[in-house]
């Protein structure tokens, strides 16, 4: 009787075991599926809008010499501070926070970086995670792109003239992400690189807006350069316009 007792225990035991290692060896399920936009109703959407204004005199634009290379062309003015009758251009202005773990769909078309009189255009981009930016070449000389990022890949290529566009595209968001020419040292400008399509650049009147957003309290950043950036809340209603202005102060 005892035999078969420990016979029993030992068959228990065995099977078990049998179990688990089977367990074990089942392979990894497979990664989940990157998530769908989150739905936002259309019925609902609200939008947040205003002028960016600059506290005292725009300072100087210096002039950039560009004797360097025969083949730029033209003037080219500094855009570190832009303003004009107190107007501040080049500010990025984006939904800081309030969308939560909200997802959104990338843009398939992508926005397009000019370089024409040794200069980039524009000077300011607003761009979402992961769409493709198309990198021109419209000068008759040889361009250097490298972008210096804190949380993207560097990189670093040249663009002969009428050459084809350069596609790149940036993994994580940063903000104000640099770019210069390293054959233009003059030749500068800034990447925006934001989770969700709720950006603005404003423009030389300092108007921006910012349309489709779900109804929800937000925190709005405007970042310029030079000038550092500022936050304001706002909450917006089902079918909300709200101004929103900002000011800057010249340091």
């Amino acid at each position: 009787m005892l035999f078969l007792l420990c016979l029993l225990v030992f068959w228990t035991l065995a099977g078990c075991s049998k179990k688990e290692t089977t367990s074990e060896e089942q392979p990894a399920a497979a990664p989940a599926a990157q998530p769908a936009a989150t739905p936002i109703d259309p019925n609902t959407v609200a939008s947040v809008s205003g002028t960016v204004k600059l506290d005292g005199a725009a300072p100087k634009m210096a002039k950039i010499d560009m004797s360097q290379d025969p083949a730029c062309k033209g003037s080219n003015a500094a855009e570190t501070v832009v303003a004009d009758g107190g107007d501040l251009s080049n500010v990025f202005v984006y939904v800081k926070e309030g969308l939560g773990d909200r997802t959104f769909d990338v843009p398939k078309d992508a926005v397009t970086i000019d370089q024409q009189g040794c200069k980039y255009h524009p000077h300011v981009l607003g761009v979402m995670v992961g769409q493709n930016i198309d990198i021109k070449n419209d000068d008759p000389t040889t361009h250097n792109i490298h972008p210096t990022p804190a949380a993207n890949r560097e990189w670093n290529e040249s663009q002969p003239p009428q050459a084809a566009p350069i596609e790149k595209s940036f993994a994580r968001e940063e903000v104000m992400l640099p770019v210069k020419c390293n054959q233009h040292p003059w030749m500068r400008m800034y990447i925006n690189v934001s989770r969700s399509p709720f950006y603005a650049v404003t423009g030389a009147d300092g108007k921006f807006e910012i349309k489709g957003l779900p109804p929800g309290d937000y925190t709005l950043a405007f970042v310029q350069e030079k000038l550092g950036e500022q936050d304001q809340k706002v909450t917006l209603a089902a079918k909300d316009s709200k101004t929103v202005d900002m000011t800057f102060k010249q340091q």
